[in-house]
């Protein structure tokens, strides 16, 4: 009976911010037209303060390539967060909006010439690196910067693989941090990314096994590290009754190998960026022509994958489509704008008959979505975005 109730009440929770939503919608399309991507603040601050109350050792440093938008970023800086930056245009981008150079990491291993000396210039002093070259480059160019060895784990069970990519060998981590400190360089810590969409957590509890391992052998030689960035990729649900994510769960699990393995006096970082603004998008877009193509509806919107879906290619995301329409549901395919037949979004989407400028949108699309979109191609521009 209880189990009964319980279901009962999250059925009627999901109808109440279902019917929200979608008069949300409605109300802003009587003041914008599509397509628009509505990013909801409450929920920027929601997921904001649900990782400091299932993390509260770990700092967030939000990933503003996740969606650099001025006013997510204002909403993040007056909650107190800090940032992740990967490149001196996303520095000044943070830096101009009112963050503080000691709340960034610039978190890109491979740095331009240039990029190095703007961070010099702003006195943003804590990148990561994962090699040697890039060592000499940064010990020319930033005397004294403080350094994070990015080390390479596992990433199994990811939906983004970002190990191929960036990493040194842990067994090459000491070799490195030496050199670094011998170049007049402070090496400070160590970080680790497990992969994009990660759902499983054994990444992140082998990644800190291993980072305690360094940070014992780094000790022993003279070297202290003090800083432990666990990087991203925690995920989010992008379907309504999509299974097998618990972020309370993986965070748990996190807090007890960190409070095991670790000192109390090193401090724990993490770069968050679709868990903090992913649920918070919800973009609208609407049909803007119909047809019957290969024995089923098609139908045409004014967003596509070369904009606001950019994610469906860069990020291997899917996203659930849904209508404000009601009826009964057909098998139907979605495609954008452009003159490309690549602009197709499904092939197989469930959804009621539809007919010009009815309404299809999606929700947890906040995160690599329009921070991707291509300005204009075929002359279509990306959607407004709207802080509501």
């Amino acid at each position: 009976m209880q189990n009964m109730l319980q279901n009962n009440g999250k059925q009627l929770k999901s109808k109440a911010d279902v019917s929200g939503i979608e008069n949300l919608i409605r109300a802003t399309l009587k003041k914008h037209k599509s397509p628009f991507m509505m990013i909801r603040r409450c929920v920027l601050e929601k997921q904001y303060l649900r990782f400091r109350k299932c993390l509260p050792e770990v700092t967030p440093y939000f990933a503003i390539k996740s969606n650099p938008h001025p006013l997510i970023v204002k909403t993040f800086i007056r909650l107190g967060a800090s940032f992740d930056v990967a490149s001196a245009w996303e520095m000044m981008n943070v830096l101009r909006l009112g963050a503080t150079p000691d709340r960034i990491i610039f978190a890109n291993t491979i740095k331009s010439v240039e990029d190095i000396i703007t961070a010099r210039k702003r006195r943003v002093k804590m990148m990561t690196f994962d090699n040697e070259p890039e060592l000499y480059k940064i010990s020319e160019h930033y005397p004294g910067a403080h350094v994070v060895l990015r080390i390479k784990v596992e990433n199994q069970g990811s939906v983004v693989e970002l190990s191929l990519k960036f990493g040194a060998d842990a067994d090459s981590a000491i070799h490195l941090i030496r050199k670094a400190k011998s170049l007049g360089l402070n090496p400070v810590g160590l970080s680790f990314h497990v992969g994009s969409q990660s759902k499983n957590v054994e990444n992140y509890l082998q990644a800190l096994e291993i980072s305690a391992g360094i940070f014992k052998e780094s000790k022993d030689s003279g070297i202290p590290l003090r800083i432990m960035d666990i990087g991203g990729g925690f995920p989010i649900q992008h379907f309504d009754n999509e299974i097998g994510i618990n972020f309370e769960r993986m965070a748990s699990q996190i807090r007890k190998q960190i409070k095991m393995l670790f000192d109390r006096k090193v401090k724990f970082i993490a770069e968050p960026g679709r868990f903090l603004v992913g649920p918070a998008g919800i973009l609208v877009t609407q049909v803007i022509g119909r047809t019957f193509r290969n024995n089923k509806n098609y139908y045409y919107l004014n967003d596509g994958i070369y904009a606001d879906f950019s994610g469906m290619v860069f990020d291997h995301c899917k996203y659930e489509f849904k209508t404000l329409r009601r009826g009964h549901k057909f098998l139907s395919a979605l495609a954008g704008p452009t003159c490309d037949s690549f602009d197709t979004l499904s092939m197989n989407a469930e959804i009621p008959e539809l007919y010009v400028d009815d309404v299809v949108y999606v929700k947890n699309i906040g995160a690599y979505s329009s921070a991707s979109a291509v300005a204009n191609f075929n002359g279509f521009p990306p959607a407004k975005v709207i802080l509501i």
